[in-house]
């Protein structure tokens, strides 16, 4: 429960220092500020709280803030949509919420399979499921990213693929926003996420062994993944742009079908074409680079 808390209290201070005090709607103080952000106190009074109640609760204290004085915090802070639910985890966390039951391992029944396999001419898809472990992917995806299917089942992992592998690095011409929107949807992920232990493994691998991860791990942001663009660099189709689209799967809240398309008429979409036309004519394997 101590490490909750931590985290309950790290997540509250690094999001005061980020919210400026324009932001919060607070008019212009000519006090110096020794630090970055809100002071305690404004945000006790924007949440309506006392100052005191506010301090413990961002010590990590054992207390339990109501559903209303939650909602209060987090607009006071300036959190959007993941940054509030991922504090209403942090503080259900900390109030004791019941255990999850425990977790079975992840597997796609045989129609979700099917699933992919329909989508393969045109649309890439991917199915993620806890930790972002990919549970599935079409021969389109495959093709696009990597080939998830050859790698061992223990590194199936799409934020391990994106930080450890060099070929990911390659890939992706935005690399640095795809991997650090990785890491805010892993945090947000952590908390709630019914394999804590596991995550947690995951995360302290990834810690120790890149110090992007870390660096970002450590500045405590929050990223849903619903909908965003990715700029690729692919070594067979050139260079392209894909959207994607999330869906997640009804009744599995930790399963989440990721679709990328492109803009009709344009280059890129005439790069996937390309792409579904090789799928059709040759083994998948992992798109690479030359090493040479």
């Amino acid at each position: 429960m101590a490490s909750v808390n931590r985290e309950l209290a790290d997540f509250l201070k690094r999001s005061r220092a980020q919210c400026a005090p324009g932001q919060a709607g607070l008019p212009p103080d000519s006090r110096v500020r020794r630090v970055p952000g809100l002071r305690r106190e404004e945000v006790a009074r924007l949440a309506g709280v006392s100052a005191d109640y506010y301090a413990r609760l961002e010590q990590g204290r054992s207390i339990s803030p109501s559903p209303a004085v939650v909602e209060a915090i987090g607009h006071a802070l300036g959190l959007d949509e993941a940054g509030l639910a991922h504090l209403k985890d942090l503080v259900g966390a900390t109030t004791g919420r019941p255990p999850s039951r425990t977790p079975g391992v992840q597997r796609l029944r045989p129609g979700l399979h099917r699933l992919l396999d329909s989508l393969d001419a045109a649309v890439p898809a991917l199915i993620l499921g806890r930790r972002s472990a990919v549970l599935g992917a079409n021969r389109m995806a495959r093709a696009l990213f990597a080939d998830f299917d050859a790698m061992p089942a223990a590194e199936r992992n799409y934020t391990r693929w994106l930080f450890l592998d060099q070929d990911a690095r390659d890939l992706f011409v935005d690399w640095d926003a795809q991997a650090r929107a990785a890491v805010e949807n892993l945090r947000l992920d952590a908390v709630r996420a019914s394999d804590r232990e596991a995550t947690q493994a995951l995360v302290t691998e990834l810690r120790e062994r890149s110090d992007d991860f870390d660096r970002w791990w450590q500045q405590h942001r929050v990223h849903q993944r619903t909908h965003g663009s990715k700029r690729l660099q692919h070594p067979l189709v050139g260079e392209l742009t894909v959207e994607y689209e999330t869906l997640t799967l009804p009744g599995d809240s930790e399963t989440t079908l990721f679709l990328y398309t492109a803009e009709p008429g344009s280059a890129s979409a005439q790069a996937l074409s390309l792409l579904a036309s090789w799928t059709l004519t040759g083994p998948v394997t992992a798109p690479g680079h030359p090493r040479d």
